[in-house]
């Protein structure tokens, strides 16, 4: 199934990754994609864990479980990259979120209609 990603580039010079119905905040991951995208590779994953070690922030958060969905996503598409041959060292990343589907809580009487939320990540390498 071929999905459809917010950046389609030329193929051959990027590789790219999706993350499908991810429970969390699609505001929280559409911030720390924006803060994400357009630095390189190397930079972007260590931004990402001096988030998780709460050395730096966005705003004064941290986004700990947005951030934990996010470099497991940015992992995956480096190694695509790696096997497809890219040079890892020119890679930029490109990073979106957008809205999943979102469904009825089913059980518990008293907490019944709370609504979940889903996200959609999409990651792309791109050799530059």
């Amino acid at each position: 199934m071929d999905m459809k990603y917010a950046r389609n580039p030329n193929p051959k010079k990027s590789a790219k990754a999706y993350g499908r119905s991810l429970r969390i905040s699609t505001k929280n991951a559409v911030i720390v994609c924006r803060a994400l995208s357009g630095m390189n590779l190397e930079k972007g994953k260590q931004f990402l864990a001096r988030l998780l070690l709460q050395r730096e922030s966005i705003n004064g958060k941290y986004y700990t479980n947005t951030v934990k969905s996010l470099m497991e996503i940015v992992s995956s598409a480096e190694h695509n990259a790696e096997f497809k041959g890219l040079d890892t060292n020119k890679l930029m990343i490109f990073a979106s979120a957008h809205q999943g589907f979102g469904f009825w809580r089913p059980r518990n009487w008293k907490r019944r209609r709370e609504r979940r939320k889903m996200t959609n990540l999409h990651v792309v390498l791109e050799e530059r």
